[in-house]
Parts: structure tokens; sequence; C-alpha cells
């Protein structure tokens, strides 16, 4: 990862403060820190190290775990307990199950130090620096927000000794305020030398935006920031030989933990990519049996996009179909069905016929649906898709996946009476 250069001291702090009150003896050097211009942005850097590097990232466990539990992915090697938990799915899922534990733990650190950073952006005096630290933490933190609600029923924001729990509405509202709080701030917040590059900080802004308000079911304003994002213009989190892309480093050029389950994706046979879809090869590797992944997979220096342009198109797509403006919705569902790779910013083109179907919400919906699925293949967002869609849920007939959400972990339970009862499954 490139221009991460980290005061040793802030490192330590960022991952040594894994309990659940993120009370930890390192306080006073921590407070040291945060009040010189080096310590915050360290800090600022830190965070995604903290997201995207190693099994303990974000980035690892949304793109494992929702790839197993919506069966995007096949297990390569039983050794992998956690992995193979999740591949099963159900009851299977053990409260103790490490990936599902990283994810709460490292999305609940961020989340906190990422305030921290917040909260000391004023030592910066360069406009420039103020605002793209602010940009770049609140980024951080309101991924770390909308990323839980995804895969847990609630969720505490606020960090404390038996901190009580908050519905998904009042998180992803939460996350809401936090990103537009920034928008005075964009215009100044285009990087500097000694912070981590790679996001734009604006576009990625109204990309968060429009995902959450759509998560949040406000179709208005997900239509509103969908449009405002430039999608010729990449944002990315960076990889390095020092701080490798986890997912290839870990279990693609390994091949010793999962890759793609086929090439149906994961999905059922009725929703299938077809074989002229552009998409397959960009994801699989062509001839591949069993399938290998390619795409942002495939070298521990490949970069990891924070958003896809794809997703922004869905995103109007979905909107519209759910205002029952149908035919908005086929124009914007056909960009990503005629898109070709060259048209696209990271090369992802399907290159397919226009929608053909029936003029119906459901029937549109399903199709938006469908490209979703393969246009963001590997994102960590399926699991998400696949309730707010109504996709076959756990526990029934013909299901697409095998957990509607996750069990809170023992490090939460074990410290903090007001954990709510775990789902049924």
């Amino acid at each position: 990862m490139k221009k991460i250069f980290i005061p040793i001291v802030t490192l330590a702090l960022l991952l040594t403060s894994c309990n659940e009150d993120y009370l930890d003896p390192t306080k006073p050097a921590q407070e040291l820190v945060f009040k010189t211009r080096g310590g915050v942005i360290g800090a600022a850097n830190g965070l995604q190290l903290l997201w995207t590097v190693d099994r303990t990232s974000p980035v690892y466990n949304t793109i494992t775990g929702s790839g197993f539990t919506t069966k995007e992915l096949r297990l390569l090697n039983a050794g992998n307990v956690d992995e193979g938990e999740l591949s099963v799915g159900g009851e299977v899922l053990s409260t103790r199950n490490l990936v599902v534990n990283n994810l709460w733990s490292q999305c609940l650190i961020i989340k906190a130090e990422s305030q921290k950073v917040i909260d000391h952006v004023a030592i910066l005096t360069s406009e420039n620096e103020k605002a793209s630290v602010l940009v770049h933490a609140t980024i951080f933190k309101a991924m770390a927000l909308t990323t839980l609600v995804q895969y847990f029923q609630s969720v505490p924001l606020i960090t404390g000794k038996n901190a009580t729990f908050n519905s998904r509405t009042e998180v992803l509202d939460e996350a809401i305020k936090i990103l537009k709080t920034t928008e005075p701030y964009l215009d100044k917040a285009t990087g500097f030398t000694e912070l981590v590059s790679g996001i734009n900080y604006k576009n990625t802004v109204y990309a968060l935006l429009a995902r959450t308000y759509l998560m949040a079911g406000d179709n208005d304003n997900a239509i509103k920031y969908a449009n405002m994002v430039d999608l010729t213009s990449k944002s990315i989190f960076a990889f390095d030989q020092i701080s490798p892309n986890p997912i290839a480093y870990i279990s693609i050029t390994t091949n010793n933990v999962f890759q793609p389950v086929d090439l149906t994706l994961g999905l059922p046979a009725s929703l299938a990519p077809s074989n002229s879809d552009g998409r397959l090869n960009f994801y699989i590797k062509p001839g591949s049996n069993p399938t290998t992944a390619t795409g942002f997979f495939d070298s521990n220096v490949k970069s990891i996009p924070v958003y896809l342009p794809g997703e922004m198109m869905l995103i109007l797509a979905e909107s519209y179909a759910r205002k029952e403006n149908l035919p908005q919705a086929i124009i914007e569902l056909n960009k990503v069905l005629t898109k070709t790779a060259a048209a696209d910013a990271y090369g992802i083109g399907a290159n397919l016929a226009p929608y053909t179907g029936a003029i119906t919400k459901t029937s549109i919906l399903t199709e938006i649906y469908r490209n979703r699925c393969i246009e963001m293949y590997m994102s960590g967002l399926k699991l998400e898709d696949s309730r707010r869609f109504e996709r076959p849920a756990a526990g029934t007939v013909g299901a697409e996946r095998n957990r509607n959400w996750y069990p809170y972990p023992d490090s939460e339970r074990n410290n903090n009476s007001n954990t709510p009862t775990d789902p049924a499954i």
C-alpha cells in the first residue's frame, strides 16, 4: 500500500485496542500522537491499513463472508475451519467463528479510530490537509457502520462498556449524516503527498451516499447521489508487496482457501450469466476448470475498487424500478447490459443485447439483481442484495443464502450484557 508510513506507536495503538471498550494502557501515548500533525496523518493512513490488509480486514471478511453465505465461493481446504463453517451456514456458523469475529471487532475498531482522527483534524493548518483527512476518516467510519448492518441486525453506535445497540435504521441514518457533513469540504479534499493515495474523495462520498440511501430505502436520494458520481474516475484501495491484496495473497494465488464456485457465480440456473456475458472472462480465468478467480484478485498488488461504475448504474435502475418508473429503469439497466469493457473504467463489460424481458416491476427488479450479482461479483455486497431483493432465504425451499444474518460474536456477548439474542439463522 503506497504512502503508509505510520509511526510505530500509532500502529501499535490501532492494532491493540481490540477490547470491546477500546480503553487500553496506550491511551497516554495515543493522546500524544493525536497532538501532532504527523500523528494525525499517520492515524488516518492506519485506517486504510486496518480496512484492507490481512485476514483481520473487513475487505477479506466481507468478500469471504458474503461469498460463502450467498454461494459465490467454494471451499478448497477443509482445514480452513472458519471459512468451512461459513460455507455450510445455518446453525453450523458458531459465535466463535473468526471471520465473523474479525468482521465485527475490526469494524468497531475502525469506527472508533476514525472518530479519533475526526476529533483531531483541527491540528492540521492547511485547508487541503484538514479537508482531506476529515473526509478520509469519515469515509472509513461510514463504511464500518454500513458494513456492520449488512451482516448484523443491530449495532452499537456508542463506544463504551455495556453499550446499547441501535437499530439498522438508526445506523444507516448515522452513516448518511456523517457522510453529508463532509460535503462542504469535498472541493478541498484532493489529497496530499503524505496521505495514502487511491481514493477519490468526492466521488467516493457520493457513491457511498447512493449505496447507503438505497439500503435505507430512500430511492430519490439514491438517484441524486448516484448521478453525481463521475463514472470515468477510479477510486481504489491500492496494494503492494508489503501490504498485499488480502484475497489474492491469502486465497486466490495460493489456491488454498477458496475460489469461485463455478461459472454460475452462485446464481440459480434461471439467473446464471450467459456464456456470451463478457463479465465472466473478467472475473473468471478463461478456460479454468475448476474455476479460478481473476479480476481484482489474481495478483498481490492488484487494486480493489471502493465502488464500481456499474454499481451506480444499477442503483439508478433499481431506484427507478422501485419508484415504478419502469421505462427509466430499463434505460439504466441497459447501460450495464450493453456496456463494453473498453467503455468501463475497470474493463468490466457485459457486451450484451438490451433488456427484452417483461415490462413489469418484478421482472425488471429480478434482472437488476441478476446483474448486480454478475457486475459486482465478489464485492461483499451480495448478502445485503439477497435480502433486499427478497431472494429465497436460508431455511426455505430453494434457498440462495445459508444465513440471513450473522450471530453476535462471543467477544461481544461476553463483555456486553446488552448484546441482543442471536438471529435463528
